[in-house]
């Protein structure tokens, strides 16, 4: 048997078609994936995202040991609430996960992939080892995303005045604790939204409360062409622990200043940049009929080979759209193998769909 979340049962109630998402029993869809992913890209929709993992770090080294195991530099975040994206690096620059991480009015808040906590946790405490420092997993938490241009106007009718204004006043990548909940202006689907943490005894609850508000359930599903649609990278596809963030797009979690920080990765980073980065994260468009795959080949001429890392069909677009790793001086097409076959695909940047507007 999987893990479960709290709504595990309400999922079923709901009648949600469960998979096993990296030991999870997790609902894949409602109903119809399509639908769902419409519905958040233009009004509103809930994941429950429990199965993520929220970590507390707290006490007098809580910053130090942030500055040495990740990529992006926390004493950036210089207000209580105020987050970034950022990730954990192993001593060869590979990414050992991707992650937020908010700063709290004691310490410091992680959340990153569910399936990855096996890791993660007994690499924090292994590098907080002779520091002062609380590491605390959150496992009491439940964590729901609610995702759409309407978010906002929806949890309007679900949230008591005080959170009603706190979530309107959020910028993006900030949050704010009111009692034992957390709400943030984050999200994985290029719509506005918010995502709130809160106890797990009162999850269900507030579930049926989005539910009755006609706040519609989401499954993985639509979570997954979502972000593919707005260029987000997916931890185990598009980058992991032999994957530099260079190869990946993710230029922008790397903080090279100061320069004396001596973060885990630093070094294997300095010599990829000192001999150049070969491999760049580059969207596909498929113009004819067609699945793109994670794992499909990619040539282009003249150029090299590579590979497509997330693939799916896109929704918004109505076409076949990947994420590929491909040779740094690519051209503006290629091909893609399907089945034995070679098709034409065009090149563009990783960023397809956001805030419901076709970019490409």
């Amino acid at each position: 048997m999987g893990l479960h979340t709290p709504m595990y049962d309400m999922h079923l109630a709901l009648g949600a078609k469960m998979i096993d998402f990296h030991g999870w029993e997790m609902p894949l869809h409602y109903g119809s994936q399509v639908e769902e992913h419409h519905q958040v890209r233009n009004d509103c929709g809930v994941f429950d995202a429990s199965h993520m993992s929220t970590t507390d770090i707290t006490g007098p080294d809580a910053e130090s040991l942030l500055l040495k195991v990740l990529s992006n530099n926390v004493t950036l975040l210089q207000k209580a609430g105020a987050g970034h994206y950022s990730a954990m690096l192993n001593e060869q620059g590979g990414v050992i996960d991707d992650l937020i991480v908010f700063r709290m009015d004691d310490g410091f808040r992680l959340i990153n992939n569910a399936f990855t906590r096996d890791k993660v946790q007994p690499w924090l405490q292994q590098h907080a080892a002779g520091l002062d420092v609380t590491i605390r997993p959150r496992d009491d938490l439940a964590h729901f995303a609610v995702q759409g241009p309407n978010t906002i106007e929806r949890l309007g009718s679900v949230l008591n005045s005080g959170r009603v204004q706190i979530i309107g006043g959020l910028q993006p990548y900030h949050g704010h604790c009111d009692g034992d909940w957390f709400l943030s202006r984050t999200g994985y689907t290029g719509e506005d939204g918010i995502e709130i943490l809160l106890p797990a005894s009162q999850a269900v609850d507030f579930f049926n409360e989005l539910i009755g508000a006609g706040i519609t359930p989401i499954g993985l599903g639509a979570r997954d062409t979502l972000r593919l649609e707005a260029g987000f990278t997916l931890f185990g596809n598009d980058m992991d622990e032999h994957i530099s963030p260079y190869s990946a797009n993710m230029h922008h979690v790397v903080a090279m200043e100061p320069a004396e920080r001596e973060f885990i990765g630093r070094s294997a980073l300095e010599q990829q940049l000192a001999h150049g980065i070969s491999e760049k994260l580059v969207g596909l468009v498929l113009e004819e009929r067609g699945v793109l795959r994670h794992g499909q080949p990619v040539r282009i001429a003249s150029v090299g080979e590579g590979t497509i890392t997330s693939g799916s069909f896109s929704p918004t677009l109505g076409k076949a759209i990947a994420l590929a790793r491909v040779p740094v001086n690519t051209a503006e097409r290629g091909e893609v193998e399907i089945r034995g076959r070679w098709f034409p695909v065009r090149i563009v940047r990783p960023r397809f769909v956001r805030h419901g507007k076709i970019l490409i």
